[in-house]
């Protein structure tokens, strides 16, 4: 094997499977290093950089590098050379940039309202979290606007979908978080819009950059809410140019009140084959319950026997079901057992001729209480 590509954390699984063997390793590539070195993976990184050789060739890339986590990377790295393709400081000359102030409750009213005015080739939304990017997609279906999220939580296949769609056209709107959205080169995309506004400035520059490419104009919209009003403060620091603020539209109030009145779906459908689920009635049970069937509770047919191979009656035990298939000692047998072939009569009584009691005696108790007597 040459060439192993490779998530930190499978890596170390194969790692502790003894499934690979790091201590030959020439070459050490971290691609998306702003991202790898940020909390959510250094311990990982750590672990890995341990276990390859001290002499060995390192290489970084990335969109972006704040000096935090250049600082961190220079741990890793000795000597090493810098090439840049352009200052992450720079923004394309033909993006339009605006910023609105606007309550962090309100920012999804201000987003519906924006898609029912503005009209858009297509339009890339960035999340700060994946919860968020999931939460933007249900309120705007609710306002009868259409659009797909990626996030590391949607599998391969969920992502591949939202991406042809949105580079088709079918799909225009296009919900992403940062470390999901990397990668992506789509032209055609006229409008960015940081429904939340990055906590690192670098961020901000990568993400608007997704427009105005190819010669074409690009809008980056930024909605900014009180608490992130020194985000802006650095982004604006970094690019060295003031964002031009716009005001919240007219007919805003109205929009607020009127997506406080929707109902968007349910973060997660349920589960119709989940275990110990609610029947029809209300009560916990199994799906053979006789209750979801519309028979009473106490409805004789339901005592009907049933082979012990399959799933018991309405999840309870069938002792003390009349009819039921039963043992020697009377409690109920499986498919399959000894005795599973012979029909037993209810209370554990004994056909004539079986060894035990002669004639098949039936315990009883008499009028004296505790006698035994034959039948």
């Amino acid at each position: 094997l040459d060439v192993l590509v490779a998530t930190p954390g499978r890596l170390l699984d194969l790692v502790d499977q003894r499934a690979v063997d790091l201590r030959h390793l020439e070459i050490l590539v971290l691609d998306e290093a702003d991202q790898m070195l940020d909390l959510g993976f250094i311990h990982a990184l750590k672990r890995i950089v341990k276990l390859i050789p001290a002499k060995r060739q390192t290489l970084f890339f990335s969109a972006t590098m704040p000096k935090t986590i250049k600082q961190l990377a220079d741990t890793y790295l000795t000597n090493p050379a810098e090439v840049s393709v352009a200052p992450v400081s720079t923004t394309a000359e033909r993006i339009e940039q605006q910023v609105t102030f606007v309550n962090q409750a309100e920012k999804a009213a201000l987003l519906t309202l924006f898609f029912q005015s503005t009209k858009i080739d297509r339009a890339l939304v960035f999340s700060r979290t994946k919860h968020g990017a999931d939460k933007v997609v249900r309120l705007l279906a609710a306002a009868g606007i259409e659009s797909n999220a990626i996030h590391g939580n949607k599998s391969q296949p969920q992502r591949e979908r939202a991406l042809g769609l949105f580079r088709s056209g079918e799909v225009p709107i296009l919900v992403a978080t940062d470390i999901a959205a990397r990668g992506i080169d789509i032209p055609g995309v006229s409008h960015v819009i940081n429904f939340d506004l990055p906590n690192v400035p670098e961020q901000y520059v990568h993400r608007i950059g997704r427009t105005a490419r190819a010669g074409a104009d690009g809008i980056a919209i930024a909605f900014c809410a009180e608490d992130e009003r020194a985000y802006l403060r650095d982004i604006e620091k970094l690019t060295r140019q003031k964002v031009a603020v716009t005001p919240l539209p007219s007919g805003f109030i109205a929009a607020v009140e009127a997506l406080k009145k929707l109902k968007p779906e349910p973060r997660r459908a349920p589960q119709p084959n989940q275990r110990n689920r609610r029947n029809e009635s209300g009560a916990r049970g199994h799906s053979c319950d006789p209750q979801r069937h519309g028979l009473p509770r106490n409805d004789p047919r339901q005592d009907m026997p049933e082979e012990r191979s399959g799933p018991r009656e309405g999840g309870r035990s069938m002792r003390g079901v009349p009819g039921a298939v039963r043992g020697p000692v009377g409690n109920p047998v499986r498919s399959g057992s000894p005795s599973g072939g012979q029909q037993q009569r209810h209370g554990g009584q004994r056909p004539a001729g079986q060894p035990g009691r002669p004639g098949g005696g039936q315990r009883r108790r008499g009028p004296g209480g505790g006698q035994r007597r034959s039948a």
